[in-house]
């Protein structure tokens, strides 16, 4: 058969296929989740996560030293404070946990990357992503809360701040806040399209976040919404946001896409907690190549547009990359 057009001589080989990828990754653009709880010594397995682990302030160092040993760059810090009240106030506590976990971790690894998550959750006795009025979290008095918090991690020495509250604004008060205490270089990543997802619950259970009562759909996105997202994602860099997210990522890939295809601000997409347990348990039980997934479900990632991703495979990630498996 004469054929001018035979698409799998660029698929005839592993150097070829190689050569030819259009997503090419690398361990740069990977954020690894390390959770720190104020009141653990040395380390604990997190059961709701198989594979990850709670850091003690003794220990923190532990994870960082063993994300630069596979070539991750980059964190992004949870906290486990050890008390909570209505506010939040450990959040921005000179002395908190992330506050603490930063300075040990920069006094150690200066060049590592240090992003902090900025939101109340873990901080609060109710659960909740901000101040209570009533069963109500109010907008405008969180947006104090945060940026306050925000402000106390970068002159702990964060890098960067992410917040997660999905408040509206609060990336303009950010902005302020750190703009009027000299801070103008330190970048905001947004979690900026954060859906209302049922995809969280081992964070939650690993972080300690659970609301008390309720849900978070007054203040997260409706899984139905795609031009909504649009609506966040430009609002976010009119308020001066660096970077833009999208959360979760596997279940939002035409989100990630559009945004990326839209807004020409950085990209990040976060694989969440559910992602990393169902295809944990599905290995566990035999039904999948772990590996396999774990990569592929990564290049989809990228491939729809995301310039970063944070992920709990972020270690194992990086490894997959240096051996070609990812591109």
């Amino acid at each position: 058969m004469e054929l001018i057009q035979r698409p799998r001589r660029l698929r005839r080989n592993e150097a070829v296929r190689r050569l030819c990828r259009e997503t090419r990754v690398s361990p740069d653009s990977l954020i690894y989740p390390i959770f720190v709880d104020e009141t653990l010594s040395g380390v604990r397995p997190i059961e709701s996560l198989p594979g990850q682990y709670h850091y003690g302030l003794d220990s923190v160092n532990q994870a960082v030293e063993a994300c630069m040993e596979h070539g991750v760059g980059h964190c992004i810090l949870f906290g486990l404070p050890a008390t909570k009240d209505a506010c939040g106030s450990s959040a921005w506590a000179e002395d908190g946990v992330v506050q603490r976990a930063i300075r040990t971790i920069k006094a150690a690894w200066p060049g590592f990357h240090v992003i902090t998550d900025v939101c109340m959750c873990e901080y609060t006795d109710h659960g909740h992503c901000g101040i209570l009025h009533g069963r109500e979290v109010d907008n405008d008095e969180t947006l104090e809360v945060l940026a306050k918090t925000a402000l106390s991690h970068v002159e702990a020495g964060a890098d960067m701040v992410a917040p997660s509250d999905m408040m509206d604004g609060r990336v303009a008060a950010i902005r302020a806040v750190l703009d009027a205490h000299g801070h103008t270089m330190t970048p905001i990543m947004s979690y900026a399209a954060k859906y209302a997802s049922a995809f969280y619950g081992p964070f939650r259970a690993a972080a300690g976040s659970a609301p008390a009562f309720g849900d978070r759909k007054g203040y997260q996105m409706d899984p139905h919404n795609r031009k909504e997202a649009l609506k966040e994602c430009a609002l976010d860099v009119e308020e001066g946001a660096d970077i833009l997210m999208v959360k979760p990522a596997m279940n939002y890939l035409d989100v990630i896409r559009e945004c990326a295809d839209t807004f020409e601000l950085p990209l990040c997409a976060y694989s969440v907690s559910g992602e990393y347990a169902m295809i944990k348990a599905a290995a566990a039980a035999g039904l999948v190549d772990e590996y396999r997934i774990m990569c592929e479900s990564a290049v989809s990632v990228f491939r729809t547009g995301a310039n970063m991703l944070i992920t709990y495979y972020a270690k194992e990630l990086a490894d997959a990359m240096r051996k070609g498996d990812l591109g």
